[in-house]
């Protein structure tokens, strides 16, 4: 028994590396808009924020990936192929699925947030900690587009359908205080 629970442990980590170090190669070379740090330091950010609010290996996994379809040319498949379905399913929930195509930046968020209310707790749970650490650099570094940030993520908020939680207060607090900061 003892072996087991150590064995699915160690597995855990791995996996948790792997998905680090792939996720540190995809986004190599791109940095964070309004700090210049490596990307990945978001993506380190919103895994930090779901494993201590108790998430799951695959959790934290799909947090350190989250991006990787969306802002890389890694697609939903190798995802699916290098960490399994249940990963796979995660990331491609957090992914944006607006196009340029789709209508003005309103109506692609429109989108978007429809995609966000039709997925799991789970994965409903790693897209707060992504607003969380989205609008903390957000809210610290560019106030104009801050407005147009934070009143799109309260639309979010009301229509995500998100799970009572620990996150989703904290996510409206910080929505909150920083709507308050800029006025």
């Amino acid at each position: 028994m003892r072996n087991g629970k150590a064995d699915r442990h160690m597995k855990a980590m791995v996996m948790m590396e792997r998905a680090r170090t792939f996720a540190t190669a995809a986004h190599a070379g791109q940095v964070r808009k309004y700090t210049g740090e490596p990307y990945i330091t978001h993506c380190e950010e919103v895994a930090d924020l779901i494993a201590e609010h108790g998430g799951t290996v695959a959790q934290v996994a799909a947090a350190l990936l989250h991006d990787t379809v969306e802002d890389t040319p890694v697609t939903i498949e190798l995802i699916r192929e290098e960490f399994g379905e249940h990963v796979a399913a995660l990331v491609d929930g957090l992914t944006d699925v607006s196009k340029p195509e789709d209508g003005n930046r309103a109506a692609r968020k429109a989108l978007d947030r429809a995609h966000t209310a039709a997925q799991s707790p789970e994965c409903k749970l790693i897209k707060l900690c992504d607003l969380i650490s989205n609008t903390r650099s957000i809210a610290a570094h560019d106030p104009d587009f801050a407005r147009v940030y934070l009143q799109e993520k309260r639309l979010l908020l009301v229509e995500g359908n998100f799970p009572a939680s620990a996150l989703l207060g904290e996510a409206w607090d910080i929505l909150n205080a920083s709507q308050d900061a800029l006025a």
